[in-house]
């Protein structure tokens, strides 16, 4: 139940190799919307055992595995879709740009449009009612590859997202928790909040269960990508790469650099 007494839910649905389908759910009117579907089968047969009406579908960015059931779906539910004006994705019924806002009728969450362009040049997220579904630029522990923007970008894209309040709810699109915390551990063995999400997300692993949604505060402790202004971290990278780095987006750019080949 959210801050307004609505029955919200937010569910992860899996898909593909490691992506997640985010379902949210309002059980008091039964509806849903749809957040990056890669494919179109789950949705489907979930929002068909559940008996639910979904109302939309935010995309984040226009990668296949986060957008390619999106015509199917809105062929078969006569349903709008939501996504970048610079992303746009076939078919699009509203594109979206910074501080828009994405009101569903019948919905009781209305979204804010943030624009963290880097993984993509359009990849947007949407916020709202404490939770972020910022697709592949903040991951769990990790942030998303330079496909198309800068180091520059994504760098300016998560200061941006560690703005908002610390209690915020991450709901990234990927499984990659783990592999990201092995790659975090590198650079600060000595904190125990890395260690003890280890432990955490293996035993949430090894039931099948989703690492996710992660707590932004959780991320400030235990991402490396939120913490190019350690000494600790810096003075890691430095050694790796043995050249000085003065400022902390240079940590960010050659950090980037290291996971690229983790």
């Amino acid at each position: 139940m959210n801050k307004d007494g609505n029955l919200i839910k937010i569910e992860a649905l899996p898909a593909l190799k490691d992506n997640y389908i985010w379902m949210i759910i309002d059980f008091g009117n039964n509806t849903a919307l749809i957040v990056d579907p890669g494919e179109a089968i789950p949705v489907e047969q979930y929002l068909g055992k559940r008996k639910l009406k979904p109302l939309a579908i935010l995309i984040t960015h226009h990668h296949w595995d986060h957008s390619n059931g999106a015509a199917s779906l809105k062929s078969i539910y006569d349903i709008p879709v939501y996504c970048s004006e610079k992303d746009k994705i076939d078919p699009a019924d509203f594109l979206l740009n910074e501080n828009d806002k994405v009101i569903i009728p019948d919905f009781p969450i209305q979204y804010r449009v943030m624009d963290i362009a880097a993984h993509t040049k359009g990849h947007i997220a949407f916020y709202g009612a404490g939770a972020l579904f910022c697709g592949d630029t903040l991951f769990s522990a990790g942030c998303g590859r330079l496909f198309e923007g800068t180091a520059e970008d994504m760098f300016k894209a998560l200061k941006k997202i560690a703005s908002l309040p610390d209690d915020t709810k991450i709901y990234c699109a990927h499984e990659y928790t783990l592999n990201n915390l092995r790659f975090a551990e590198i650079f600060e063995p000595g904190n125990t909040a890395i260690t003890e999400r280890i432990k955490q997300v293996t035993a949430l692993r090894k039931n099948n269960e989703a690492s996710l949604p992660s707590i932004l505060s959780i991320e400030k402790e235990t991402n490396p990508f939120l913490r190019c202004d350690s000494p600790v971290i810096k003075k890691q990278v430095e050694s790796h790469f043995k050249r000085q780095l003065d400022t902390p987006l240079e940590v960010f750019r050659w950090l980037r650099k290291w996971k690229d080949s983790f």
